[in-house]
């Protein structure tokens, strides 16, 4: 095997393997809250929902992605890439959506109580569930064009304005059609991103601003909103360092009508490291997954010891 191809097989690998590891930890770490406590807390929900975007991203876009790179071919047929491709798009879409979600959802909390906020902070867990269905609707409508174009990888060159994913192709057919859907796709993240840099900027304001007021709250109270706006920005200021380099890589695209293989992987890698890291972050931060992983750990250790003396 090429050195090259094994350098980007086991990038993609690694990436891939932490990923899915990371984002299923915190899911499994949130099904137990769940299970033990009454009420899951509205941010919370977001991040739960934000690991179950990112599980679907890397599930349905890098997993194929490293398979191929590895040399297994004919993964998918025509309705499977159709199906695999609608799914990644609808999964990195509600990545950024939820991020954006998660920063404005920071900032009106810890925003200062006036007239027109009055009103909005308390109903705030109630527009939670139907924000989620929202964006799902938003997404599903804006990315219903992808498997129109989504086919499974036909034997001699790539047509001309064709995405070439190794297992799957996205064929636009025409110049009209893929900028048309580089546009859209690009203007909905930039919207979003735009939204929550603006959102994020406003949390490190109001931090900057009422530092000592946020530091004589009470601890159950103003350490944890000021924690959860940490972790929020650190989330944000992720995504729009790989979102930028996802999106450097993507213009150039969309001035070419055909796109060398290496350029598209390294797209895929660079837009799919938000979802391998972020689950990392929400791992080190949140207080409550954290104590859920360690109490799971220690309940094993005990039996692995029983084991070993047992063996003796």
């Amino acid at each position: 095997m090429d050195l090259c191809v094994t350098i980007k097989g086991v990038s993609f690998l690694l990436q891939t393997g932490l990923g899915i590891l990371g984002n299923t930890v915190v899911l499994l770490a949130y099904a137990h809250i769940i299970y033990t406590e009454p009420k899951l807390l509205p941010v919370d929900m977001i991040l739960c929902h934000l690991a179950f975007a990112n599980l679907m991203l890397l599930l349905t876009r890098c997993v194929p992605q490293t398979m191929t790179v590895f040399g297994l071919k004919n993964l998918l047929n025509d309705p499977g890439c159709k199906v695999v491709i609608y799914a990644y798009r609808i999964g990195r879409a509600l990545s950024v959506c939820i991020t954006c979600m998660l920063s404005v959802f920071q900032a009106v909390t810890i925003a200062p109580a006036g007239p027109s906020l009055s009103r909005l902070k308390p109903a705030l867990p109630s527009l939670v569930l139907p924000t989620f269905a929202g964006l799902w609707l938003l997404n599903m409508a804006i990315c219903i064009a992808a498997p129109f174009f989504s086919m499974a990888p036909r034997n001699g060159t790539v047509p001309a304005f064709t995405l070439n994913l190794g297992f799957c192709h996205v064929d636009f057919r025409d110049s009209l059609s893929y900028v048309i859907n580089g546009v859209a796709v690009s203007g909905r993240d930039f919207a979003f991103v735009a939204l929550m840099v603006g959102s994020s900027g406003y949390i490190l304001l109001l931090l900057h601003r009422h530092g000592r007021q946020v530091r004589g709250m009470r601890r159950s109270q103003g350490g944890a909103e000021t924690r959860a706006a940490k972790t929020v920005v650190t989330l944000v200021v992720l995504y729009v360092v790989f979102f930028g380099i996802d999106n450097v890589i993507w213009l150039y695209m969309l001035t070419v009508a055909k796109v060398s293989p290496v350029v598209a992987d390294m797209r895929v890698f660079f837009s799919s490291c938000y979802a391998s890291l972020s689950p990392y972050f929400i791992i080190s931060s949140n207080k409550k997954v954290k104590a859920k992983i360690v109490c799971a750990a220690e309940q094993d250790q005990p039996s692995v010891d029983t084991q070993e003396s047992n063996d003796k």
